[in-house]
């Protein structure tokens, strides 16, 4: 099969090569990839390494990540073979893949939070992804039918749609007027606004460096904006807020945001850092105490989560967001992770592959 990767450590050029078909043993399911979204995070993934600020960098490497390196893991397929033990798994159906997927036999696992496993096998990073003609999937459990769903929308489920109904369940339920801070509406965060729309909440305040993601929140249910490249954004903000605010989801998470975000909290605020860009940040270790703020991170989401991101969607209770489409090869791989870098993207590009 065809796949797109990078085959050495700290080189970002990426090599149309040739793998092997793999032949799914045991409970494994392969599919041929339909779809497959392009992720900030593999941006982070093709240069090798996170930005740990002060603490410098953690390589994929030091995390055991194997090369040739076949990322994408928003993917949605046609299954086309299936193990002896893989029951349930019927040939022809199309299915949106649960990527982060755990060792299956820790306690973190047992409990449904594979994606909080020590020794997690995520698709896309430590197993070989949706960047190539097909995939294999550990167990079927991890196949969720989008049958009658947009296939590129669907895609972006299994990660900007996940991780934004997980951040999104994290700082709710509240008062539906209670404001709430979104930081970066690319296409996770613009999935968030959507999903807080979605479950009811009125009071949505959207901030970014672009007019045109800020525009795209309005269209989705923000109902305050805030452009953050210029002077005074704290002002700004607390401005269009009203004062101090109780949650700030922040989608960039480096060190300008998450300053940001924990200067606005009200007493008893929350504050759930998403985003993997990176840096660090100071925090006065008195004001935790003496305002009884909670600082949680979060890592997409439960394969239960994803499911019940999937119903809303089925049931059109959030909007899609929008989506561009680019081909499943070399250069759309290439060119695609580029845009991302280079920043103005609004929404997801989803890379498209042969749908016969």
């Amino acid at each position: 099969m065809r796949a797109f990767a990078i085959t050495e450590p700290g080189d970002p050029t990426l090599s149309d090569i040739e793998l092997p078909t793999p032949d799914p043993t045991g409970t494994e399911v392969r599919l041929r990839v339909l779809r497959s979204g392009v992720c900030h995070t593999d941006t982070h993934l093709r240069e090798g390494y996170y930005d740990l600020g002060g603490r410098g960098r953690m390589h994929l490497t030091d995390r055991g990540v194997p090369y040739p390196l076949v990322m994408g893991h928003e993917i949605v397929g046609v299954v086309e073979a299936v193990g002896p033990d893989a029951s349930g798994a019927e040939v022809g159906r199309t299915r949106l893949v649960y990527p982060w997927t755990g060792c299956g036999e820790c306690a973190v696992c047992e409990a449904g939070r594979e994606n909080a496993c020590p020794r997690g096998r995520n698709i896309g990073v430590a197993r070989s992804g949706g960047y190539a003609e097909q995939v294999v999937v550990p167990h079927p459990r991890y196949l969720v039918d989008v049958e009658g769903l947009d296939p590129s929308w669907a895609a972006t489920i299994a990660c900007s749609g996940l991780t934004a109904y997980s951040a999104a369940k994290k700082v709710l339920p509240r008062p539906a007027d209670e404001p709430v801070v979104v930081i970066g509406v690319g296409g996770v965060g613009l999935t968030a606004v959507a999903t807080l729309h979605a479950l009811g909440h009125r009071a949505i305040v959207a901030v970014d460096v672009s007019d045109a993601n800020l525009a795209a929140a309005r269209e989705l249910g923000a109902t305050g904006t805030v452009r953050s490249d210029g002077d005074g954004t704290r002002d700004l903000l607390l401005e269009a807020t009203g004062g101090p605010v109780g949650a700030v989801v922040d989608f960039v998470n480096n060190g300008p945001t998450a300053s940001l975000a924990f200067d606005v909290l009200a007493k008893g605020g929350h504050m759930v850092q998403v985003g993997l860009f990176g840096g660090e940040i100071t925090i006065p270790t008195a004001l935790l105490a003496l305002k009884m703020l909670t600082i949680e991170g979060s890592f997409v989401g439960t394969l239960d989560e994803m499911r019940e991101a999937v119903d809303l969607a089925r049931r059109g209770a959030i909007p899609g967001i929008p989506v561009t489409e680019a081909a499943l090869d070399l250069a759309g791989v290439v060119d695609s992770l580029d845009r991302l870098v280079r920043g103005g993207v609004t929404g997801r590009i989803v890379l498209k592959g042969q749908d016969t």
